[in-house]
């Protein structure tokens, strides 16, 4: 069968296909204090080797391999249990790799996919089945869905009682923000928005963020503070803002790695590092803690 559009062609492996990006930083420091039972990891990606897996033709990077060990690896150091396995632009609708981590991880993953609208009910059913619970929204690596399908896809997703995940920058979200408002299912938007850290918390994209939030039926993930502060740790930068969703919405609050840190804008940063970050936004309150790592992913992922 010939792929759709997008979607890698699982006949035309690439036995030379090499890694144009770096690996994570496998070293993982120890946090200031452990994840709570039960907490969850909402976004990181596993990657196979280059050669090995199916390739998106419109990819942007080609990923260095990330596996499932060293994620958990890096997860035993946090204290962190369960995962949220998102699929990456450079696998396109080609949800298959991803499917395989998740029949390993059990009940103890969860996925997010990319689907084609032209997607079967029974293809949905078979990702529902495997553990996927939403289907990603990609408008910041490319190689995703089209805008102009937004209104199709969120139709799909609902259809299997799923969320849209949206990787979207601030400078977008205020004018987009309508639209999503008016969708037929749950969002999480990805990385605080992606807000420009020089405009601060009052930019229109940031306070649009803030008002899906107070609706009652967005998500969204306070995670990868180096996307906004490119500087080295602590991205003293990113502070501001996810002290603001935190204040705002805990209720609505997830936590990502984002590991393994594709492309950064600045130095690799390192996962102990990221949630110390956390610790500071929630100034390592139990119950703050408890809520944003361990009681709201059960709630969107169904844990």
């Amino acid at each position: 069968m010939a792929a759709r559009s997008g979607q890698a062609n699982p006949e035309a492996l690439d036995p030379d296909a090499v890694a144009t990006i770096q690996g994570p930083d496998l070293e993982t420091k120890p946090p200031k204090r452990r994840a709570p039972a039960g907490s969850c990891d909402c976004h990181l990606h596993i990657f196979g080797k280059p050669s090995e897996v199916p390739l998106n033709p419109r990819r942007s990077y080609t990923p260095a391999e990330a596996t499932l060990e060293q994620a958990a690896a890096m997860h035993a150091v946090l204290g962190i249990e369960r995962m949220v396995i998102v699929q990456p632009s450079p696998y396109g609708t080609d949800n298959d790799f991803e499917r395989r981590q998740l029949k390993t991880l059990g009940d103890k993953g969860r996925g997010v996919a990319v689907i084609d609208i032209g997607a079967t009910d029974a293809e949905l059913d078979a990702l529902r089945a495997a553990g996927f619970r939403a289907a990603r929204f990609n408008l910041a690596s490319g190689g995703g869905t089209a805008l102009n399908e937004l209104d199709a896809l969120a139709a799909r997703v609902g259809e299997q009682e799923w969320h849209l995940e949206i990787f979207i920058d601030a400078a977008h979200l205020s004018d987009l923000a309508p639209q999503l408002a008016k969708l037929p299912t749950g969002i999480v938007i990805d990385h605080m928005g992606l807000p420009d850290a020089e405009l601060g918390p009052d930019q229109p994209g940031f306070q649009a963020l803030l008002g899906l939030l107070a609706e009652g039926r967005t998500w969204v993930k306070v995670s990868a503070p180096y996307r906004i502060d490119t500087g080295p740790a602590p991205w003293p930068k990113a502070d501001p803002f996810a002290r603001a969703l935190i204040g705002a919405a805990p209720e609505r609050c997830l936590w990502g790695s984002d590991w393994p840190h594709t492309r950064p804008p600045g130095p690799m940063p390192n996962d102990g590092d990221l949630f110390d970050r956390l610790l500071a936004w929630t100034e390592n309150d139990d119950q703050l803690l408890t809520t944003i790592l361990v009681d709201n992913p059960a709630r969107v992922y169904g844990f």
